[in-house]
């Protein structure tokens, strides 16, 4: 998509702006996608940037690889991430249906062939190498599968004959196994979660409804006996005092010492002593340099960006908007929640990121390609309250 021609420009006494009256793409983007959302987004990705300046020297220098090696690789992908997002967020609803088929089937195509040319680190194999860059492909099944599930309920729901059910069931079951093949568990109950919540969404049958809970229930009780690493931090999450939850213990320490406004920029310990201070347990890192205050701003920008979506989406009348948009704001927020649960030792741990805030390549810009989508179909026309 070109950009057409150069937006024209309007000063005001409040600073620069897009005239109404320009017709370019930037100019129609700028006037109908919801800026706050942009606004609440912008700011989880400036809060990330400071976080990352922080936590990460120290462990680039404890592992020996250069003081700033995981500063420069998160700018790296900072970049190519709002480029995409800004890319996707000027799409209309039918080509983002054709990109997240063309993501989805790519992210299948690679996961297949992670057991031959695949990385395999701590048990698990969910990572190629690309050019330097550890891909790893199910991050990219989250947005994407989630319009494409979107779509198949949104066509069941207009066309009697068309067997949705039957279809979204049988690509569930295909994500969920390659998933469940890696091993990633917690990933498979997210997709799961935000399968059965669009299911739900689309006119779900109260039995089907009651059925797919029990399985769910199931399914994680099935996985504590079938996975050893579940079981193993099952276990630790339940009797902490064995004092093999080091990184749990730390983070509560840091929570501890940072009290209501912390100690101060660079000035935590926590990150010289946990080795996922920088990705999955950096909201410690938070807490012990800018206390608690800086928590709950994170906890509130969360929670704005998925009360904003879901107020904006419920009045939509095109049921596939409405269960992509619901789907992909599902994801976004249980992985926000996971991530701050698991830290806080509310759940067992998990390795998952923290939304625009966490270091880290293939989340960074999946989250991206899913907040870019919401971002598009979540566009007004101009001059009216209608979605695009």
């Amino acid at each position: 998509m070109t950009i057409g021609s150069t937006a024209s420009i309007k000063k005001t006494n409040k600073g620069f702006l897009f005239a109404r009256t320009d017709t370019s793409t930037l100019g129609h983007w700028w006037w109908t996608v919801d800026r706050w959302l942009l606004a609440a987004v912008g700011m989880l990705i400036i809060i990330g940037i400071f976080l990352t300046f922080s936590a990460s020297p120290a462990i680039s220098e404890r592992i020996g690889i250069g003081t700033y090696y995981f500063v420069k690789r998160q700018i790296v992908f900072l970049a190519a991430s709002l480029f995409v997002m800004f890319f996707i967020s000027l799409l209309n609803p039918k080509h983002i249906r054709r990109v997240a088929a063309l993501v989805f089937l790519a992210s299948i195509a690679l996961m297949f062939a992670i057991p031959i040319i695949g990385t395999e680190l701590n048990g698990a194999a969910r990572w190629i190498n690309i050019a330097g860059f550890s891909l790893q492909p199910s991050e990219f099944i989250k947005p994407t599968f989630a319009v494409i599930a979107a779509q198949i309920f949104a066509t069941g729901c207009t066309s009697e004959n068309f067997p949705s059910i039957w279809i979204s069931s049988i690509l569930y079951a295909l994500v969920a196994g390659l998933l469940l093949i890696q091993p990633d568990v917690g990933m498979t109950l997210v997709v799961s979660a935000v399968w059965g919540i669009q299911f739900f969404l689309a006119g779900l049958p109260m039995a089907m409804v009651v059925l797919l809970i029990v399985g769910g229930l199931s399914s994680i009780v099935g996985a504590y006996f079938i996975f050893p690493h579940v079981e193993s931090r099952v276990d630790r999450f339940l009797d902490s005092e064995t004092g093999a939850n080091y990184q749990v213990q730390k983070a509560l320490q840091a929570f501890n010492n940072g009290g209501l406004f912390g100690r101060g920029p660079g000035e935590g310990s926590v990150k010289e002593v946990l080795p996922d201070a920088h990705t999955d347990f950096i909201l410690a890192v938070a807490g012990e340099e800018f206390g608690i205050i800086l928590c709950l701003i994170l906890v509130a920008l969360f929670a704005f960006i998925l009360i904003r979506g879901f107020s904006i989406v419920f009045r939509e009348t095109n049921l596939f908007i409405m269960l992509a948009v619901a789907g992909i704001l599902s994801q976004f927020g249980l992985q926000a929640i996971i991530n701050m649960a698991s830290t806080l030792h509310l759940m067992p741990t998990k390795g998952m990121t923290l939304p625009f805030v966490s270091y880290g390549g293939s989340s960074y810009l999946s989250t991206a390609i899913g907040i870019g989508m919401v971002l598009a179909l979540t566009k007004r026309r101009a001059g009216t309250g209608d979605f695009e």
